[in-house]
């Protein structure tokens, strides 16, 4: 049996669809990420892509199959799927205002379980990444810069010890050096083994790190092509308006 016939990738996402009310806002789409690899999705506003994302991880209700490790996993919840260990940092980051950094990041390790040596080990390896956030540990979220929120957000994600980091526009109202600082970080982490499926508009800094991208447009996957193929913004363009 070859290599490829052995091959089951990560996530294998097929005809995903969705609706709001009678607006398709996503038309029948397949994808995939190979375990390890970095994959990023981009498109202009409006492609849907953030429903692509909410689909896949139940958020929202839509059709089609994904799967898991060569697991079915579509009849599952989103609670489920992050067992699993498909963590997804949403738009918004959706922290919790009011309490310390520290507690954002113990929350994100609480599904996970096992040990206080085990939290304590992700915990430090998060404070590694982004050392900012040992600095900040007791202080409140809500204080916090935006750029040191989207850190938080992400480290509370890695708490949970994801094998799928998937990430919505994480670069979103940041400056560029900070934009770039954590990108890099993801990088770093997808070097490491981590597989990651990133949404995201600032398509230099995707384009550098990741091996495979998706180009949506109104709804619907236009190309799936190796990142070294797109040379410029007008190789972009011309797939968002085809």
């Amino acid at each position: 049996m070859t290599a490829a016939a052995d091959y089951t990738p990560l996530l294998a996402v097929r005809d995903l669809a969705a609706r709001y009310g009678h607006i398709e806002a996503l038309r029948p789409t397949s994808l995939h990420v190979a375990p390890g690899e970095f994959v990023t999705i981009l498109g202009p506003n409006g492609a849907g892509k953030t429903t692509l994302l909410r689909a896949m991880t139940r958020l929202i209700a839509s059709t089609g199959k994904v799967a898991f490790k060569g697991r079915d996993v579509t009849g599952l919840r989103t609670h489920e799927l992050a067992d699993l260990g498909i963590i997804m940092v949403q738009e918004g980051r959706g922290l919790f205002g009011d309490m310390s950094v520290r507690e954002n990041l113990q929350l994100g390790g609480y599904s996970r379980g096992g040990s206080h040596h085990e939290a304590e080990q992700r915990l430090d390896k998060v404070f590694r990444l982004f050392p900012r956030l040992r600095e900040r540990v007791e202080q409140t979220a809500s204080s916090m810069s935006g750029g040191e929120q989207q850190m938080l957000a992400v480290g509370r994600a890695l708490m949970a010890d994801p094998k799928l980091l998937i990430l919505d526009e994480p670069s979103l109202g940041l400056a560029p050096r900070v934009a770039s600082e954590i990108l890099s970080t993801l990088g770093a982490l997808n070097q490491e083994g981590l597989g990651i499926l990133l949404v995201e508009q600032k398509a230099p800094l995707a384009l550098k790190l990741a091996q495979r991208v998706y180009i949506l447009s109104s709804g619907r996957a236009r190309a799936e092509l190796p990142t070294h193929e797109i040379k410029s913004h007008h190789d972009l363009a011309s797939y968002y308006f085809a």
